[in-house]
């Protein structure tokens, strides 16, 4: 799978070098057509939600509104394909950057949409990925080569490309995943505590009672597709590697259950449920060819996260639990049940703790590469409380008990992270 190989010298140098020559390239190409797009042309259900009136006030009310039209102007600039890959990389890049540093109080807000909200970055990305499935070049451009420029925007917006972890033993090392919005067609005004706590902590320290901790992380999509073309473990595997900058500990995270934090105890190889472009799955989950596994794949992968610690300590408002029941088909049977106490030998899965969805299908593959390549270190998935909305005001893009809410889960997240990382 070459993507895995993606942080090689090689194309370390030749990033490099297209990053410095982008402004030159850009400058070149000025000769910009009037309009370069389809409007016509198809996009996914997730960029036809742009154009209702919460995703609009979201990205107006956060100073993100106009990422999109510079994309696209920018876009319309480019006469070759190199240019356009410089162009997807760098404004993907930023975007990810503005967002951590919204959230984390640097520079202006944009807005008065509290910097808290992770909903700016989801949508502006979205006009990005809009902008290039429907951009029509100076030049020919093939369905591979649109399809890389996508992933760039998608790699590189998601902080899945920028983890940068420090060597040495001075630091503890941790990476921590969060998840978009998702179930938009209940709601769209819907936004993500998992997301929201990954922009919190990107690029900070945590102190702990065995050292300091550095966390490094990155946003997924809530996708089938991606998932199932290895996008989990090809942004992991570099730092589950032995070495000098392998993770000591991580932690995938998502939203779960209203008012409580559970620690997943076991993941099933089972994925099921409509994603955010409604596609539906109901099938074990597969692994990618060239991605490092464990043979033959197991039904049920466990934590290990210091799941007793965790629960015991006072982390916050919301109760921790230690959630060990699971799904499966018992040995010789035919028909699922719930198993509280965890799989039993022989089972085959259809729901780990936190379920058969996205955020279970995460924690799975994670989990399975970590096995797959002997890391021995802590890891597996934590489900933070539902994010909700003040129910007396329906119709608001946001609220104060929906951001008191937020900032709390994110604070004991943090918390639990802090017990994680003592305990190593």
């Amino acid at each position: 799978m070459n993507t895995l190989i993606r942080r090689s010298l090689t194309g370390a140098l030749a990033v490099g070098a297209l990053l410095a020559a982008a402004p030159l390239a850009v400058a070149a190409e000025t000769a910009a057509p009037a309009n370069c797009f389809d409007r016509a042309a198809p996009i996914p259900v997730e960029e036809q939600r742009l154009t209702l009136p919460v995703p609009q006030e979201i990205l107006d009310r956060s100073g993100f509104d106009q990422r999109g039209p510079r994309f696209e102007k920018s876009l319309c600039r480019t006469r070759s394909l190199r240019v356009a890959k410089v162009l997807a990389q760098t404004q993907s890049r930023q975007l990810w950057k503005a967002a951590v540093d919204r959230v984390q109080g640097r520079g202006p807000a944009g807005g008065d949409l509290a910097r808290s909200d992770d909903r700016p970055l989801y949508w502006a990305r979205l006009q990005l990925t809009r902008a290039l499935h429907q951009w029509q070049p100076a030049f020919t451009l093939s369905p591979t080569d649109r399809k890389a420029l996508l992933d760039a925007v998608e790699t590189g917006s998601r902080g899945q490309d920028s983890i940068d972890l420090p060597a040495g033993n001075r630091v503890k090392r941790v990476v921590l995943t969060g998840f978009d919005p998702f179930q938009l067609d209940g709601d769209i005004r819907r936004t993500n505590p998992s997301g929201a706590t990954a922009l919190a902590l990107d690029g900070t320290y945590i102190d702990t009672p065995s050292g300091r901790a550095r966390v490094e992380t990155a946003v997924f999509p809530v996708l089938w597709t991606p998932f199932e073309a290895g996008v989990v473990e090809q942004t992991l595997l570099p730092h589950f590697k032995p070495g000098r900058k392998q993770v000591d500990l991580f932690t995938t995270v998502s939203q779960g259950r209203v008012g409580q934090f559970d620690i997943e105890r076991y993941n099933g190889r089972w994925h099921t449920g409509a994603d955010n472009n409604r596609e539906n799955r109901a099938a074990g989950i597969p692994i990618p060819a060239g991605v490092p596994t464990v043979t033959p794949q197991p039904e049920f992968v466990p934590t290990t996260l210091p799941y007793k610690e965790i629960v015991a300590a006072k982390t916050g408002p919301f109760t921790v639990l230690d959630r060990t029941a699971v799904t499966e088909i018992p040995a010789g049977q035919t028909q699922p049940v719930n198993s509280p106490n965890g799989p039993t030998p022989g089972s085959v899965a259809r729901a780990g703790g936190g379920g058969s969805y996205l955020s279970n299908e995460i924690a799975y593959r994670a989990t399975l590469l970590r096995d797959a390549v002997k890391a021995k270190v802590p890891g597996g998935h934590v489900h933070t409380p539902i994010l909700f909305f003040d129910p007396a005001n329906p119709d608001k893009v946001s609220d104060p008990v929906l951001e008191k809410n937020r900032a709390d889960i994110v604070a004991q997240a943090k918390a639990i992270l802090a017990v994680a990382v003592g305990t190593l």
